[in-house]
This record gives structure tokens, C-alpha cells and sequence, in this order.
């Protein structure tokens, strides 16, 4: 394998785990840390009496590529050795399902997989996992960052207890050594301190403002074909965006991130390594295990959080020592993080000065955005927030007025005001007070309110005929009897009625059917007017 020098971590890692005790070591990618594991994880195979028909040892990895990466050297290494291994990963077709199926069921010594994977199998299968000496973690803080801490711990649970137990991470956050005191058994630690970029790659930066970001990148483009170029964002959505405004300067393109299936991640991938594609936009997926040579620029996007994701992006250039390049743009809210990226390098990035096409650019302070820290990252997130507690404070009172309007009117016998108005108005008046009333049922409310609106009908038109009968009209007179017959009539119908027969009556009879009709719709102004002072009077915020 040309091995003619230990990298430090193997150095320090490959005597412990050869003595088989539980390991948490902590390095960044590309020191080693694959043959770190796999090397003395063969030699403790080889040496140790184990049931070959069933699963030895379970490798976990945090995505596809890493995943496929540790199968193929664990082919190269276990080339010359009986021990077989097979590859757990999601986005394949039923083919690869069946063979890592049958991988699991009989027995490989070594499975190499990814947690949601293998969980899709255990819960289908009857998986033996009795056998299981070996338990290996890589890049464990970006399992946890990714969500995994619940499925690592679902399958650490179908392990025996007794067996050996290795960790590696490029960070050792709060998590990791919570998880460690779970899973781990007295563990040796091992820690590798964060190498800085070689000195073959040139560093620089724009300092831009975020809208600038995208007329710089087209400006540089512009001027130069790329070749072997990876781009980095943060987020898948950029990723998008970014590659369809390069699709359309006609420049040769691939995006890699979570929303592609495995094959497209494979396709992409490979016309990548072989310079089909000019330009890979991807998210930190590709920046963590992924072995690329020839890269000639690394273009950071945005600034990455933490100084390791740095670290591992630019260190995609200038590998086997060859020389690259490496631009970060670096807006205003992003100021603060760089800095913090500066101080890790113990050197001041160079400011490549922004085009006068693109505009000015901002002044560089980053003690000023130190409290705004991520603040853009997150605006939107509070903008939706603080609609929705607008929103709730405009609807209370209004909810509250709505359940309280009719119990007010009731208490304060407003009940009769409200029929008589009913009375006058027309059919749309009725279905407004309708609407407004509280939660009672609607055929209830009309039902209970038009039996008592008919008595009062009653008795005003008892009150009309007695105004009528003394003025001398025969008893034979057409005009009394429709006026006798709607007694029982509902209070729209008789009012029709009423002024259909207005036409055959004489002067003096209108006239004081004028007057009586006038008197109640005095009578109906004056409470609605009352009525709607005293509906507000119990407003609780004021006028």
C-alpha cells in the first residue's frame, strides 16, 4: 500500500486499538484516520476466533460518499485476506437492496454503513447481531450535527455489551462526550490538534456585501474558463440557485447535496473526477472525506461556522502537494466569523479588492456585527414569528368582543330594541344581526326571537283595529278582513300586506296608519341608537 510513514493519529491510535480497548480521538479528516481504524481492525479479525456466518464488526459513517470511500479502501486493505464486507447506504435500486440484504442476513464480517440505512433493514429483518465485537464511529460530531444521535443509540442498544468501541471526530463538542460516557468503557483519548492549510494554498477574500456575492462570481468566471473549481454553500437552496445562474453563462456544471438520490450523487461525482464538469456547487457534504485531486480553486460562498469546516473546505485544494487557490466571501454579517477563522490562522487574510462594477464595498468591522452574529441567517425566521404575534394581538380583542357582544345586550334588556328593529329592516339587516350574535346556534336564536316578535304583531295589530273599526266602514268592507286574517301571519308578510290593501282604504285611515307607523319606527331609532352606545360601553381598551 506504500505506507512508509505513520500520520500522528496512527501513530497514537493503531497500538491502542490493537490492545482492544475503546478509543475517542479526536482529528480532522484527511490525517489517516481511515487506515487508523481499518488496519488494526483486519489484524484483530485475523488473529481473534470469530463466527463467520455472522456480523463481526459495524463501521458507521455519516454520509453516502464517506460511507463508499471506507468500502473501497477496506476492499483494497482486506484484498489478500478471507474477510468479506458489504456497504449499507440509502438511494440505490432494489438490486442493491437484495445484496446488502443478504449481507446482513449471512453474515459479512465488516458492514460499513450509514445509520438510517441500517435501520431501515433492522426493522424488516431479523438481523443477529450477537456477533459483534467492533463498533467504529467516524466524523461522529457530524453524525450528531446531521440528526443521528437517536439512531446511533437505537442500534447501540442490538449490540452485546461487551466489545470494543472506537470514536473518531474532527471537534469534541458537549454531545460527543455525552455520547461517549454512554457508549464508550474507559476510553483512551487521543487528540490531534487542528492542522492549519498548507502553506501551498494562497488564501484570500472578498469583503462584499451579500448581493454582491453572485455579480463577483459571474465577474470571475468571466474573465477565466474554470477548471477542477468546487463551490461551497451552507445551504442546499444556495446551492441551487448558484448552479442555475451559472447554467445560464453556458458553463459546465454539477450541484451535490441531500436532495439528489444516490445514482445522481455517483454520476455527478465521477463526471466531476473525470473534467466533464468544470464547476462542482455542493454543501459541506463533500468537504469531509472526499479524496479529489487536481482541485485548483475552492470557492467559499459564505463563511462556514466553525474553523475546522475552514479548514476542511480549502484543504480540498493543494493536495500531494500541488498548489491551490482558495476565495471566501465575507459580508458584513459574516464579518465577525472570519475574523475568528484569522486569529486560528495567526495571519491576516488577503483582501482581494471588489470591482468597481459590482459597486463600493462595506468597511471591514467586525466588532460591530459581533452581537449580530448569524443574525441574516436567521431574519426570516423571526420575521415570520413576529407576524404571527402581530396577528394574535390584533385578533384577541376583536374574538373577545364578538363572545361578549350579546350576553352585554341581554343583561341590560336590550332584547326588545333589538326584535323590534328586526321588525322594520329588511332581510339583509336580519342576517347581519345574525352573524354578529356569540356562539349560539343560529335556528335557535331565530326560533325563540320570532315566537316573541309574532306577540308583539298581535298585539300592534289589535291596536290598529281598534283605530279602524270606529270610523264607520261596513261590514262587508274588503279592507278589514285581510287585516283580521293576518293575526297569525309572521311579521314580513303582514307587513306586505298591510300596504298592498293602504290603496283601498280612504284618506283619514292612511293617514293614521301613517302616524301609527311613523310612532314605531321613532320607537325602534331611539333604542337601536341607545343600543349601540351601551354595545361598547363595556369595551375594556378604551375609546
Amino acid at each position: 500500500m506504500n505506507f512508509k510513514e505513520t500520520t500522528p493519529v496512527q501513530e497514537q491510535a493503531i497500538p491502542i486499538l490493537l490492545e482492544k480497548k475503546d478509543v475517542i480521538a479526536c482529528a480532522q479528516t484527511g490525517t489517516g484516520k481511515t487506515a487508523a481504524f481499518l488496519l488494526p481492525l483486519l489484524n484483530n479479525l485475523q488473529t481473534d476466533n470469530h463466527d463467520t456466518n455472522k456480523v463481526n464488526a459495524i463501521i458507521m459513517a455519516p454520509t453516502r460518499e464517506l460511507a463508499q470511500q471506507i468500502d473501497h479502501m477496506m476492499e483494497g486493505f482486506s484484498y489478500y485476506t478471507p474477510f468479506s464486507s458489504v456497504a449499507v447506504y440509502g438511494g440505490n435500486d432494489g438490486e442493491a437492496w437484495d445484496v446488502q440484504k443478504k449481507g446482513l442476513l449471512n453474515g459479512a464480517e465488516v458492514v460499513i454503513a450509514t445509520p438510517g440505512r441500517l435501520l431501515s433493514h433492522i426493522n424488516l429483518y431479523n438481523i443477529d447481531f450477537s456477533g459483534v465485537k467492533y463498533f467504529i464511529l467516524d466524523e461522529a460530531d457530524r453524525m450528531l450535527d446531521m440528526g443521528f444521535y437517536d439512531d446511533i443509540m437505537k442500534i447501540v442498544k442490538l449490540l452485546p455489551k461487551i466489545r470494543q468501541t472506537v470514536m473518531f471526530s474532527a471537534t469534541m463538542p458537549p454531545k460527543i462526550q455525552q455520547m461517549a460516557k454512554t457508549i464508550l468503557t474507559n476510553p483512551e483519548e487521543i487528540t490531534i490538534a487542528v492542522a492549519k492549510p498548507p502553506e501551498s494554498i494562497i488564501q484570500s477574500a472578498y469583503i462584499c456585501y451579500e448581493y454582491q456575492k453572485m455579480e463577483i462570481l459571474k465577474l470571475l468566471f468571466e474573465k477565466k474558463k474554470p477548471n477542477k473549481v468546487i463551490l461551497f454553500s451552507g445551504k442546499k437552496l444556495k446551492v441551487k440557485e448558484i448552479a442555475k445562474t451559472l447554467h445560464k453563462m453556458k458553463l459546465s456544471v454539477g450541484e451535490m447535496h441531500s436532495d439528489l438520490d444516490q445514482s445522481q450523487r455517483e454520476h455527478v461525482m465521477h463526471e466531476f473526477k473525470n473534467e466533464r464538469i468544470d464547476i462542482l456547487v455542493a454543501t459541506d457534504i463533500v468537504s469531509r472525506g472526499i479524496d479529489i485531486d487536481d482541485i485548483t480553486l475552492v470557492i467559499n460562498f459564505d463563511v462556514p461556522y466553525d474553523v475546522e469546516d475552514y479548514v476542511h473546505r480549502i484543504g480540498r485544494t493543494a493536495r500531494a502537494g500541488d498548489s491551490g487557490m482558495a476565495i471566501t466571501f465575507v459580508s458584513p454579517e459574516e464579518q465577525y466569523l472570519f475574523e475568528q477563522i484569522e486569529q486560528f490562522l495567526q495571519k491576516k487574510v488577503y483582501r482581494i479588492p471588489v470591482p468597481v462594477e459590482v459597486g463600493e464595498a462595506p468597511e471591514y468591522n467586525p466588532e460591530k456585527f459581533r452581537k449580530q452574529k448569524g443574525a441574516k441567517r436567521h431574519s426570516s425566521k423571526r420575521k415570520v414569528s413576529a407576524n404571527k404575534v402581530d396577528s394574535t394581538k390584533s385578533e384577541r380583542p376583536k374574538t373577545s368582543a364578538r363572545k361578549d357582544n350579546k350576553p352585554k345586550s341581554e343583561k341590560k334588556g336590550n332584547v326588545n330594541p333589538a326584535k323590534n328593529e328586526r321588525t322594520v329592516n329588511n332581510e339583509n339587516s336580519i342576517n347581519f344581526e345574525v352573524k354578529k350574535t356569540g356562539n349560539r346556534k343560529k335556528s335557535d336564536r331565530y326560533k325563540s326571537k320570532s315566537k316573541k316578535s309574532q306577540e308583539d304583531v298581535q298585539q300592534k295589530v289589535a291596536q290598529t283595529q281598534e283605530t279602524v273599526k270606529p270610523k264607520g266602514k261596513a261590514a262587508g268592507d274588503k279592507s278589514s278582513k285581510p287585516v283580521v286574517k293576518e293575526d297569525k301571519k309572521p311579521v314580513r308578510t303582514k307587513d306586505k300586506k298591510l300596504i298592498k290593501k293602504k290603496i283601498n282604504t280612504n284618506k283619514e285611515t292612511v293617514s293614521r296608519k301613517h302616524e301609527t307607523v311613523s310612532k314605531k319606527v321613532e320607537s325602534v331609532k331611539q333604542p337601536e341608537e341607545t343600543g349601540k352606545k351601551k354595545r361598547w360601553s363595556w369595551w375594556p381598551f378604551g375609546k
